[in-house]
């Protein structure tokens, strides 16, 4: 048994708040864009995706969808494994009035010594968000979808973004940059996240009910709690 299981089997569930300013008809198509992401346990988070070497309608498609993903969800960012895609894709909008930036092949060239330390949630973790230390600038290299050349620098919260959907791309989750204690309460947060609406809380001591947890990560593709997160190339 991993680890993160024995863990959820310890937990006595908080409740989460509901999104009461959000619209019926944003609030259905969040639901079913996030039914569409990746969730923590699927293997294919913990897969390091590989380059990108074709360039076509098809890689195009790939990435629009991403992008229509993306904001359905009320997020800032994808990266393709989340939709199941072994490709380095990412794509990010920091701002809701700019459109959506894809990176392709997206390499981290600097990092500044300078750190920030910020909230950052996951599509693909539900409910939970963590303090996160990361660089406050960066330099990326990367292609655009039709294959050209392209360089950025970015820092406050685009910096933060990539950095978060380049560790995706890498296998890495926010849960791998922060500590056993800080782990602990996000499965926490994704337990209830995931528990059905009549099902009443578990209290201390009661015995693990079936079917099996969901938000157990197999054997082969859980990273062990204390092992360190591999850094993406030219990352501190």
């Amino acid at each position: 048994m991993s680890e993160a299981t024995e863990q959820l089997e310890d937990f006595e569930v908080e409740e989460v708040e509901p999104h009461p300013e959000l619209d019926p008809e944003t609030l259905a198509r969040r639901a079913e864009a996030l039914r569409r992401i990746r969730q923590f346990g699927d293997p294919v988070l913990r897969a390091r995706a590989l380059e990108v070497e074709r360039f076509d309608e098809s890689l195009r498609a790939e990435v629009e969808r991403m992008g229509e993903l993306m904001i359905d969800a009320l997020g800032v960012g994808l990266a393709s494994n989340q939709v199941g895609v072994l490709h380095r894709v990412l794509v990010y909008r920091c701002d809701p009035e700019e459109p959506v930036t894809a990176l392709v092949n997206p390499v981290l060239e600097w990092v500044s010594e300078e750190t920030e330390t910020g909230e950052e949630g996951c599509l693909s973790l539900r409910a939970v968000h963590l303090e996160v230390e990361r660089p406050a600038r960066v330099r990326v290299r990367a292609q655009d979808v039709a294959g050209r050349e392209l360089s950025l620098e970015a820092e406050e919260l685009e910096a933060r973004v990539i950095q978060h959907e380049i560790d995706h791309l890498d296998g890495i989750l926010i849960l791998d940059r922060v500590s056993r204690g800080e782990r602990k309460e996000a499965m926490r947060a994704m337990r209830e996240a995931l528990r059905e609406p009549d099902e009443p809380p578990r209290e201390p001591g009661d015995p693990p009910r079936e079917p099996e947890d969901p938000l157990r990560e197999p054997e082969d593709s859980a990273r062990e709690p204390d092992e360190p997160p591999h850094e993406p190339d030219g990352g501190r």
